[in-house]
């Protein structure tokens, strides 16, 4: 059996705040130790808004081209910052990913499906300066947690956003998503109602609508049973979808994980808390073998 690493106590108790607040969570960003990579790229504006801006990081040395990973930060669709994920971005690159960060337009002042599409374009900008920084543009992954989730979730089900973003879907290879929302209608929160309450089509925002499209890129789904705010079901249910389509899906449910562990586990401290990141990397790593790319 392995062994558990011990959480240190006051990084325990200030996780149970992260939600609740953005300068807990910088703070949390800012005294958690990180994994060795490169910020590479800082305030890259990637569109017009002051929202569309992100962050790069490197690994420190590849042996060629690394894939290239955009990871999708949560908060409801209404908050979150970029640069209070550099844990995240750091352990994946460290990896062997280049590691796009991107921040999004929030709701309620930009509601669906502007923050999809804004996900969309910061893939757009992935592939166009892979190059630049020691990526290959034809093998791109998409990760999220929560908010996050969806957004990384949804571009793989709903390949209407990409392409509207001249993006070429073949090159997402796969996508990972932590205590994601993807079969939430009818909304019962108000987040979810601010974000997608506007839309014509309700039935249209939910991942799970597209499940039955063939050719879908493979995804991890990780959620913990004892999440107070994303229901199981929404991994379940998608997973369950994807699977009778034919997709490849493969679902990882931890019974004690709640909301927040799936993202914190990516950290250095929390990692003992499941194996989420070593999971994660495994499923990316083969999907964006260059043989599986090939295929």
């Amino acid at each position: 059996m392995t062994r558990r690493r011990a959480i240190p106590a006051v990084l325990a108790s200030a996780w149970a705040f992260l939600m609740s607040g953005c300068s807990v969570l910088t703070a949390f960003n800012t005294l958690t130790p990180r994994d060795p990579a490169v910020h590479a790229g800082r305030d890259i504006a990637y569109g017009a808004d002051p929202r569309q801006t992100l962050d790069v990081y490197t690994p420190h040395t590849t042996g060629g081209p690394a894939p290239m990973l955009v990871f999708f930060y949560g908060g409801g669709w209404t908050s979150g910052h970029r640069q209070d994920y550099g844990f995240a971005a750091h352990a994946f690159a460290a990896r062997g990913f280049v590691t796009v960060v991107p921040d999004y337009r929030l709701a309620p002042q930009n509601p669906y499906p502007a923050f999809v599409q804004d996900a969309a374009s910061a893939v757009r900008w992935a592939h166009d300066h892979a190059a630049q920084y020691g990526g290959d543009p034809s093998r791109i992954v998409l990760v999220g947690h929560s908010a996050g989730g969806y957004l990384a979730v949804m571009l793989a089900m709903d390949d209407d956003f990409l392409k509207a973003a001249g993006v070429d879907f073949s090159i997402i290879k796969g996508a990972v998503g932590l205590s994601g929302p993807y079969d939430f209608y009818p909304f019962d929160v108000e987040s979810s109602r601010l974000a997608f309450g506007l839309y014509p089509d309700l039935k249209a925002t939910q991942p799970i609508s597209y499940a039955a499209r063939p050719h879908r890129p493979p995804v991890l789904l990780v959620q913990g049973e004892n999440d107070k705010l994303v229901g199981v079901h929404n991994a379940v249910n998608l997973d369950r979808a994807l699977r009778k389509a034919g997709n490849p899906s493969t679902l990882r449910l931890f019974p004690e994980l709640s909301h927040s562990d799936t993202a914190v586990s990516l950290s250095v401290p929390f990692r003992g808390k499941a194996p989420i990141l070593s999971e994660a990397v495994d499923f990316l790593k083969t999907v964006t073998a260059i043989d599986a790319a090939a295929r």
